[in-house]
């Protein structure tokens, strides 16, 4: 990924990438600002972007205090909902529409509320291997205890990188290379102290998202997205399980005609990395069927 952009997105300098001709894609990545276990951003999209964009025009976003775009600007913004808005400002900001957003784990549950928050800019909802969206309990906790420290080095990274697959092979050193430069900002390291030092991931952050997770999961049922909604799951992801990725249909399902589910065998958390051509073909043949 190549040909970083720069835009001011109410007040917050926000990083993206763009290319490619054709329905319009957005990717979300996964992860929050200031997480100790990995500095996700708009490269986790590095194995699909070249190939979307032979057919679509695609962008991939840092979402806000995440990669190189600006941390929040109060404390009181260290929440999902101020992610939510960030990135309805920065498609607002290209005047997008018609778009088709793709969001992977957190970036999946940001999908979710911009789709039922402002449906008039979509064409589709896609959502990725989402413990954050989905019923149930997360086991994030369980499965990433005991990292190698000091947290977020470069092996750190790598190791939960690890946990969350089923194979390594997509766990390239180009990725590693651009978390590691992320994790070692001053900006990043700001956050991760806001979140763990002086709390504000269990004061504020978790609280408040899970308030807003059964209020998005009542939506869901009540009144569906809305639109063509597709849900792709990894059969072996350890932290949002099979079971949780069906029950999660089955609230899409209800409300939701035009809904599909996709579910990838031998694949972990980032099941669009470790297929990247089946995952690039889903999508394909599911957008160009509405478009």
């Amino acid at each position: 990924m190549t040909g970083e952009q720069f835009i001011d997105v109410n007040g917050i300098r926000t990083r993206y990438f763009e290319k490619g001709v054709g329905p319009t894609v957005v990717l979300f990545h996964g992860g929050h600002s200031g997480s100790h276990d990995a500095a996700d951003c708009a490269e986790d999209w590095s194995l699909n972007f070249d190939g979307l964009a032979e057919r679509f025009h695609v962008y991939a976003v840092d979402k806000i205090g995440q990669g190189f775009t600006d941390n929040p600007q109060r404390d009181e913004d260290y929440t999902m909902a101020a992610v939510v808005q960030h990135a309805y400002g920065f498609l607002k900001t290209l005047d997008l529409r018609n778009i088709h957003p793709v969001g992977h784990s957190r970036g999946a549950y940001l999908v979710a509320r911009l789709v039922l928050e402002h449906p008039e800019l979509f064409d589709s909802c896609i959502l990725v291997d989402t413990n954050t969206l989905a019923p149930g309990i997360s086991k994030n906790e369980t499965v990433m205890a005991n990292p190698p420290q000091p947290r977020l080095s470069r092996e750190s990274q790598r190791w939960v990188l690890q946990k969350y697959s089923y194979g390594f092979e997509h766990i390239t050193e180009e990725w590693l290379d651009s978390m590691t430069r992320v994790a070692t900002l001053p900006k990043y390291q700001e956050a991760v102290k806001k979140m763990e030092e002086v709390g504000l991931r269990t004061t504020r952050f978790l609280p408040y998202l899970a308030r807003q997770k059964d209020e998005t999961l009542g939506l869901i049922r009540d009144r569906g997205f809305g639109m063509p909604t597709l849900l792709a799951w990894a059969y072996n992801d350890p932290t949002a399980t099979i079971e949780q990725g069906h029950a999660l249909f089955d609230l899409i399902a209800r409300g939701t005609p035009d809904s599909r589910m996709y579910i990838f065998n031998r694949a972990g958390h980032f099941s669009y990395r470790e297929h990247p051509v089946e995952f690039n073909e889903m999508l394909r043949g599911f957008i160009e069927r509405i478009v």
